[in-house]
């Protein structure tokens, strides 16, 4: 039994964006009757919500709130500073509620709303659609925790995709550290799947100001490496996995392979 429960968690753990319903509702099939080896997966659900910044909408709210370590209360609950509310949140339904009123009592209570209004500006101009989480860390109440998800799901195309930004600011020195992570998993007609993990240790400064041209230079930056990283795939890493002949007898024109669509074109254009 104990075996089962770990294999079982490390599915959920590894779950791509997007796809944790899917992935839970296989292993609903799998234990069956076995409700005490379902319980068992609690602290994987737990752990795979906080670590991938899982976002919920409250009862009777428009928006969406993130869920982290860095926001936890504890049993779990957790707050959202922009609409001052605790919330309790099922971690293997992924559903919130039980909400309340949560005013934030910090010394740096006044820092971290001026980083909610500058930074909610800078992910409305960069990010088509994310949220934000800006509290001071659960784990390292000295520090502030800057916590940031943007998703992107289109299975009708068999892709999902998540950026994930975490960042820990010192108030009294200034310093900036944490890490952007991307996750992309592919699946039409095979399984493919990108991991990023970018460590971040910079200077920033003590205002919301400096800190937010801080963090929108590092994102930028980073997003130029993915950029010319993805533009080398096709002289790379993706042209050694693929044989020289594929299966329609001709050679693929490896320049052009950024037009390909991965399962249909180079498969051979095949049509469902």
């Amino acid at each position: 039994m104990p075996g089962n429960a770990a294999a079982l968690s490390s599915f959920i753990e590894s779950a791509p964006p997007g796809e944790l319903s899917n992935v839970t509702t296989a292993i609903k099939n799998i234990v069956a009757e076995d409700q005490s080896l379902l319980q068992s997966l609690g602290p994987a659900f737990e752990k795979y919500n906080e670590e991938q910044f899982t976002t919920v909408k409250l009862p009777g709210g428009s928006r969406e709130v993130l869920v982290s370590e860095h926001n936890s209360l504890g049993d779990g609950r957790y707050y959202d500073v922009e609409s001052q509310s605790s919330f309790a949140f099922d971690h293997a339904t992924q559903k919130a509620s039980a909400v309340q009123q949560h005013v934030l009592e910090s010394e740096h209570a006044d820092l971290v709303k001026s980083l909610l209004k500058s930074l909610t500006t800078h992910t409305s101009e960069h990010y088509p659609a994310s949220t934000l989480s800006i509290t001071p860390s659960t784990p390292s109440p000295s520090h502030i925790a800057i916590a940031l998800v943007a998703n992107k799901y289109s299975p009708s195309n068999y892709w999902n995709g998540r950026w994930r930004s975490l960042y820990l600011l010192d108030p009294s020195s200034g310093a900036l550290t944490g890490s952007i992570r991307v996750d992309v998993h592919y699946y039409e007609d095979g399984n493919v799947r990108l991991l990023t993990n970018k460590a971040v240790d910079v200077k920033a400064g003590t205002s919301a100001q400096e800190v937010t041209k801080a963090i929108a230079g590092v994102e930028r930056r980073y997003q130029e490496e993915l950029n010319k990283a993805f533009g080398g795939l096709s002289e790379g890493a993706f042209k050694g996995l693929r044989r020289q002949l594929p299966v329609t007898r001709q050679k693929i024109e490896w320049d052009k392979v950024s037009g390909y669509r991965v399962g249909q074109d180079i498969g051979g254009n095949r049509t469902r």
